[in-house]
């Protein structure tokens, strides 16, 4: 398949959390545009901003695909609706949450949609599986790798790999 390279974070807090995340990768791995090349391990996580909640699990996967960035953004929606998404509140507790976190090396500011994702070089729960898969993947921003970025972290959430 020819395209672009993408990277989605998933992550969860409700139900079967771990499950919730094995079927959104299975979703995504049935949609004829896409083609899945890696695949982060899973990692509990501490929440962010509401802590009063569960912890998430989270993980990366890397994406080859044919779609352009904002069909894909409507795809990942459609995905989270299927898997029993309700949208309430920002940072609030989720069943699922799909989010584009790069698009290749493209650079989109748009009312609803920002890629690169604007809280990846922040958020540890992103960076561990993200630069498992992809550490040399330069953010075309900051023009740093993703290792790089990880390096520099201030974040002290804990992020543990399930093993």
């Amino acid at each position: 398949m020819t395209g672009v390279i993408c990277y989605i974070g998933i992550g969860s807090n409700l139900g079967n959390s771990l499950q919730k995340c094995k079927d959104a990768i299975n979703s995504l791995s049935r949609i004829q545009e896409i083609q899945l090349t890696r695949i982060s391990s899973f990692y509990e996580t501490e929440p962010v901003g509401n802590e009063e909640q569960n912890w998430f699990i989270n993980a990366v996967v890397e994406i080859k695909t044919t779609l352009v960035a904002r069909d894909l953004l409507h795809l990942l929606h459609d995905i989270e609706k299927s898997l029993g998404r309700i949208r309430k509140e920002i940072g609030g507790p989720r069943i699922i949450d799909l989010d584009l976190l790069l698009y290749d090396q493209e650079i989109i500011k748009e009312a609803d949609l920002i890629i690169p994702h604007p809280g990846i070089h922040k958020r540890r729960f992103v960076l561990e599986p993200l630069s498992e898969i992809a550490s040399y993947f330069i953010h075309p921003v900051f023009g740093i790798s993703i290792r790089g970025l990880k390096d520099r972290l201030e974040d002290n959430k804990i992020v543990k790999l399930i093993k």
